[in-house]
């Protein structure tokens, strides 16, 4: 099973488009590093049994990489990476609607896959697929174009350039912002771990709502700042580079704090 699955990882993330890419490769990595770098030594073990040993920036791209698989096993998952709302909504709005939202998405999927984990009667091979999905999924959170609006598919319609490249806004935030800081993930995730255990807990305090809200009310912001046919470069990556590695921050310490809840 595992030796099938390696296989698809290898073709996939060369067949992927990146647009469909949430965070880009190197971003859900970073994510995945950071949390493999701050969970306990207890949880790691057990993780590094569960994955043979590979490090959980290997797998981080997996639940993307299988929207290429063409069997359709895992189309109804495509939907688990993002959960559109519309804008102005305050926190208990926000969360409200979430909650009720009745399409499968980001929000409903994390807890569902947590108790497969901690399901004593998973098997292995179930827990693992979790645990890909989880990394991922937990990324996914904290992209702001994954908390978008349903009437552009969250951003991905809003044309913009990239340094005179067309493009859309939802891969801007995806890849490019990330990418063009030229780091690999472990250079980035090194960097962005370097951060006190002050903020580190501070960023890491919450529950899944509050993470959520907080990406939204970064969304809202994206979206108040963008135009259909913007030409962006150095002023927007100034702009949201620092911002953009705070989300990745985010994303890495607090599913580190998941991980080692559910493998405690």
């Amino acid at each position: 099973m595992k030796k099938i699955l390696i296989v698809i990882v290898l073709l996939t993330a060369i067949l992927l488009p990146r647009e469909v890419q949430a965070w880009g490769t190197t971003g859900h990595r970073v994510i995945a590093q950071i949390a493999e770098k701050n969970i306990k030594s207890s949880t790691k073990r057990k993780i590094d049994k569960l994955l043979d040993n590979y490090p959980m920036a290997y797998w981080a791209n997996w639940a993307d990489f299988i929207k290429s698989d063409t069997t359709g096993r895992w189309k109804h998952t495509h939907i688990w990476h993002f959960v559109n709302a519309p804008g102005g909504l305050d926190r208990q709005g926000y969360i409200d609607f979430i909650k009720n939202t009745p399409q499968q998405n980001v929000y409903s999927e994390i807890p569902k896959l947590e108790a497969i984990i901690q399901n004593k009667n998973s098997s292995d091979d179930e827990k693992r697929i979790a645990l890909y999905f989880l990394v991922h999924l937990v990324g996914d959170a904290h992209q702001p174009m994954h908390m978008g609006r349903e009437e552009d598919l969250g951003g991905n319609k809003i044309s913009v350039t990239w340094f005179r490249n067309p493009t859309n806004i939802h891969s801007v935030w995806d890849s490019r912002i990330v990418d063009n800081e030229n780091y690999s993930y472990t250079e980035y995730a090194n960097i962005l771990n370097s951060i006190s255990k002050d903020k580190k807990r501070a960023l890491q305090a919450g529950t899944l709502e509050d993470w959520m809200y907080d990406t939204y009310i970064l969304a809202n912001d994206v979206y108040a700042n963008i135009s259909n046919g913007a030409e962006l470069s150095y002023a927007y990556s100034y702009r949201y580079k620092y911002v953009m590695e705070e989300q990745l921050q985010k994303g890495g310490l607090r599913l580190a704090v998941i991980l080692d809840r559910i493998f405690k």
